[in-house]
């Protein structure tokens, strides 16, 4: 067996070509329910409009009619049913949105997964003697699932960046000068999102792959348990797993760390800086001219809506790679041609003995090798036949096909070298 092409995938950088391929095929696979994504980014639009109008309702509370002698039980309630009416609108259209969106993701990888079982149906038997039945297994499950989370990513950035545009054209409205000032921060937020993206990345396919690794010698471990123990392997076993856990615990602090300094902190960083400037502005302001609490209540509150929904989407960025390394497994196996064998059916034939004949039969399981060259034999009925290599392990391949007719008792199949 060829284990390089089994190779672990984190272990292998994916070219930027290669990654826009991928996601382009994924969003073939999500075209047919595409107005599930449509409706959902209509009604994240919808939520950024809302956005925009409640604090709008408070500033014109507070500047208008929040003054000594002005203000009465009958606009107070008016107002505060007007916002909770804005609230109860904007829950309802973040549910659908979010909902919409989800279903779509979950239709296009229940539409994945009956394709791809599909095509396992298809393979031949070559293919199945060439991967570990667990890493078939891996790609109908976890790899399949890991395309949910990658389109909750583009979920998150569709949010972010409606929550972003329409927070920066409030703060405009509001006032020019001083959210133009507040773009002088943007240069320094795009590099800290660049910088955490790419060394992030590098970060989370070394523990991705520690993981991997780590699964297979638990595996290993298991499934060999008698092994070990016949030859008294437990302690060399033991630190061949301690090493391996260790290096993947050293990762995954490494992944803490830079979580824990450019995530959470990072944004709430240039959210204070920004709250500093315009505070700052509207205080220099506030010496020489009269400057509505309303109008500093709503600028404040633009600015939260710009930077809170990054934090949710950068902490998501991970899931873009899972995704795209997933969808390179999966595709790996949607165009694989290994094709099972043709079976060649003669009208009108039917079963009279049991018996299996090998005629000239030559069989490799990675096609290049044979492990059975020009073979000849017959089995009668009631007769046993065992084809055992040199490490004492039978053909299964073979033996599994012959012994699938021998059970019958009756019958006659003949295998030459056009069937295997």
């Amino acid at each position: 067996m060829d284990n390089s092409k089994h190779q672990s995938a984190w272990s292998k950088s994916i070219p930027f070509g290669e990654q826009m391929r991928i996601i382009g095929r994924l969003f073939h696979y999500a075209a047919p329910y595409k107005w599930y994504f449509y409706f959902s980014v209509g009604f994240s639009i919808a939520v950024a409009v809302v956005n925009i109008y409640l604090p709008r309702i408070i500033q014109v509370y507070m500047d208008s009619h929040l003054v000594v002698g002005r203000t009465d039980f009958q606009m107070m309630w008016f107002f505060a049913g007007l916002y909770f009416f804005g609230m109860v609108m904007k829950a309802i259209m973040q549910f659908v949105q979010s909902y919409l969106y989800e279903m779509g993701a979950e239709y296009m990888l229940e539409n994945t997964r009956r394709k791809l079982f599909a095509k396992l149906h298809t393979l031949g038997m070559r293919y199945f003697d060439q991967t570990p039945s667990g890493s078939i297994l891996s790609r109908l499950t976890n790899d399949t699932m890991a395309f949910a989370n990658f389109w909750a990513l583009f979920n998150s950035l569709v949010v972010t960046i409606s929550a972003m545009v329409s927070s920066f054209i409030a703060m405009y409205m509001v006032d020019l000068k001083i959210s133009l000032w507040l773009l002088v921060f943007m240069p320094f937020l795009f590099v800290m999102v660049w910088y955490y993206q790419r060394y992030s990345t590098r970060v989370y396919r070394r523990m991705r792959e520690r993981l991997s690794l780590l699964n297979a010698k638990l595996a290993e471990g298991i499934t060999g348990i008698s092994v070990i123990q016949q030859f008294r392997q437990e302690k060399r076993i033991n630190e061949e797993f301690n090493g391996t856990n260790d290096q993947y615990y050293n990762t995954r602090k490494a992944m803490i760390r830079i979580n824990s300094l450019l995530l959470n902190p990072m944004i709430n960083l240039f959210y204070a800086l920004g709250t500093v400037l315009v505070l700052g502005m509207f205080g220099v302001r506030g010496l020489h001219a009269y400057v509505a609490a309303g109008v500093i209540y709503a600028f404040i509150t633009y600015l939260n809506n710009f930077y809170n929904p990054m934090s949710e989407m950068m902490d998501r960025l991970s899931d873009f790679q899972d995704g795209v390394v997933a969808g390179s497994r999966v595709f790996r196996i949607m165009d694989d041609q290994t094709v099972e064998p043709q079976q060649h059916p003669v009208k009108g034939a039917t079963i009279t003995r049991g018996k299996i004949e090998f005629r000239h039969v030559t069989f490799s399981y990675d096609n290049v090798n044979p492990v059975l060259h020009d073979v000849s034999f017959v089995a009668e009925p009631g007769q046993t036949v065992a084809l055992v290599g040199e490490t004492g392990s039978g053909k299964t391949s073979i033996i599994n096909v012959m012994m699938r007719f021998y059970e019958f008792g009756e019958g006659q199949i003949l295998l030459d070298d056009r069937d295997i």
